[in-house]
């Protein structure tokens, strides 16, 4: 687990809101404080879907919403002169996207063990802060997907040029 502060909040809150960089994460949940607090689980409900939009959920292992059919519900929460007073925000790595990670790495660890990696976006009023976090099914003492999920979330502020630095 590692902690990042982002140093461009401006730039960071377009591409979050605005851009497509986090469309493809999972949601698992949203809490954003402005002049009310507003919460959204992002736990799917296969009731709501027909038939066939529940295979195809089902299909890909999808749980959660995706971000991109989420941030507007957020950005409307959120846009306005003030800045919210505080929200969290908690992504986890696609099932698809994870198999990938294991494909790409020398790990011990099966799709089956991981619950989920996750990055967890909290700002305070102040500071926008990215933890990362691993979650195993199993008890182990290996902590080689915690760094290959650290390692790969900097890659990717890199790639998608998110100034941040190590806390």
């Amino acid at each position: 687990m590692i902690a990042l502060r982002i140093l461009d909040l401006k730039d960071f809150m377009s591409r979050l809101l605005i851009g497509s960089t986090f469309d493809n994460f999972w949601l698992c949940e949203a809490d954003i404080t402005t002049f009310v607090t507003f919460t959204i689980d992002g736990s799917l409900h296969t009731d709501f879907y027909d038939t066939q939009e529940t295979e195809t959920l089902l299909a890909q292992k999808q749980n959660y919403a995706l971000w991109r059919d989420i941030k507007p519900f957020c950005f409307s929460m959120m846009k306005g002169k003030k800045t919210p007073l505080h929200f969290k925000i908690v992504f986890r790595l696609s099932e698809k996207n994870t198999e990938k990670l294991l494909q790409g790495n020398t790990l011990s660890f099966s799709c089956q063990d991981i619950f989920g990696l996750f990055l967890n976006f909290q700002y305070d009023g102040k500071t926008l802060t990215c933890t990362t976090g691993t979650s195993l099914k199993t008890f182990t003492l290996d902590k080689s997907l915690d760094q290959i999920w650290d390692d790969m979330v900097q890659k990717f502020f890199r790639q998608q040029q998110i100034p941040c630095e190590k806390l």
